[in-house]
């Protein structure tokens, strides 16, 4: 899960991949703003099928925010 997102984060929105990591924080490490991470998100449903609910997005402060909530929600 971890490298598919990161996958995305360097292609669509073209962040460093040397900087992505679990502890990476969305906007403070990976300068992403509240459009690139609602870019983001919607890819993130389209690729794994699931549905992010708009209030969960101000849970994701850091890259392992998302790969665990993309974890849970792709076992349910």
């Amino acid at each position: 899960m971890f490298e598919n997102l990161k996958k995305f984060l360097v292609e669509e929105l073209r962040v460093n991949e040397d900087d992505i990591t679990m502890e990476a924080e969305l906007v403070g490490d990976l300068g992403i703003n509240s459009l690139e991470l609602a870019d983001l998100v919607y890819l993130c449903e389209e690729k794994f099928n699931v549905t992010i609910e708009d209030e969960e997005l101000h849970n994701f402060n850091t890259v392992g925010d998302i790969v665990r909530y993309l974890e849970n929600a792709t076992k349910a």
